[in-house]
């Protein structure tokens, strides 16, 4: 699959089914956090999260994503529960964070389409029941190995992400050649495929994230992107992130006189979404909705006059 093409295919969620491809779809952020690297704090008190969450809908949003715990570089994020490793977060804790929130999206937008990002099973299994309809794990499937038998159970929608390492191993990591990113990326979303497919998860449930930032080291994110359509070669749509990621604001750094602040990386953002999109994501996640959708738009003219399938 070349880039500028873009099949489309039916993502099943818990109730419903979307159609992706025909033209991009905007993921609105919603961190429950109170420290997430872009927002953290905003959004920890569940009225302010709802209200958030209803302005990224009117602004165009068409799903959210709702995470109450951050997977920044440093965390301990994928830990085991009860050991030294244990997560910051715990699933009791993520949880209620997290429910008041979908419950309060749904009391006003009950069609509104609610992603969770977490990677603990017990915390998908209570979102789902809250109304939820997608559960988008940062590990596709590797580090609660109860996550997928429960969205199979469930009949969810699933977002599963390439992570290289755990969050705490980022910065220590070696680096990558070129042409190792996109091999190492293809080899991890395939295992994660059949860890799907082996717990009864529906091919037409998954969508995949190459995991932008999530082990990659600054310009590994570009050798990533410039051949992301090689991986829609694995069947299923792609979802990509790459809003306010902090190899954008390595690559602006200077420009200006010194370090690029996140708010400021916003525009490269943007940029980057496009050559996404052009490269054959089907949605995208953003923390600003706005200027998302109207980019979206024109990438979407692009790719439907090369000749969209």
């Amino acid at each position: 699959m070349s880039a500028l093409k873009r099949d489309v295919a039916a993502w099943q969620l818990r109730t419903r089914a979307l159609s992706l491809g025909a033209r991009t779809l905007v993921m609105g952020i919603v961190n429950i956090t109170p420290d997430s690297f872009s927002d953290g704090g905003l959004f920890l008190d569940p009225e302010a999260a709802i209200a958030h969450a209803i302005q990224l809908l009117d602004e165009g949003a068409d799903l959210l994503d709702l995470g109450a715990e951050s997977t920044r570089p440093g965390s301990r994020a994928g830990g085991t529960a009860g050991s030294a490793q244990a997560p910051t977060v715990s699933s009791e804790e993520e949880q209620a964070r997290l429910l008041p929130v979908i419950e309060g999206i749904l009391r006003l937008r009950p069609d509104s389409i609610v992603s969770v990002d977490t990677y603990k099973a017990a915390t998908a299994r209570a979102a789902l029941k809250a109304g939820a309809e997608i559960i988008n794990d940062v590990s596709g499937l590797a580090w609660d190995a109860d996550m997928g038998a429960v969205c199979a159970a469930s009949g969810a929608g699933v977002v599963l992400m390439h992570t290289r390492g755990r969050p705490e191993e980022w910065r220590t990591q070696p680096q990558l050649a070129p042409e190792a990113v996109l091999t190492a990326v293809r080899e991890g979303l395939t295992t994660s495929l059949a860890a799907a497919q082996s717990v009864g998860i529906s091919q037409e449930a998954i969508v995949l994230d190459p995991g932008y930032g999530f082990g990659k080291r600054f310009d590994e994110n570009y050798a990533l992107l410039a051949r992301q359509a090689e991986l829609l070669a694995l069947g299923r749509p792609l979802l990509v992130g790459v809003s306010r990621k902090s190899f954008l604001g390595h690559t602006l750094a200077g420009i200006g006189g010194g370090a690029v602040s996140v708010e400021g990386r916003e525009a490269a953002g943007v940029a980057a979404m496009t050559a996404a999109i052009l490269n054959g994501a089907s949605i995208v996640r953003v923390h600003a909705v706005r200027p998302a959708v109207e980019a979206a738009r024109v990438s979407d003219s692009i790719v439907a006059a090369a000749g969209t399938k």
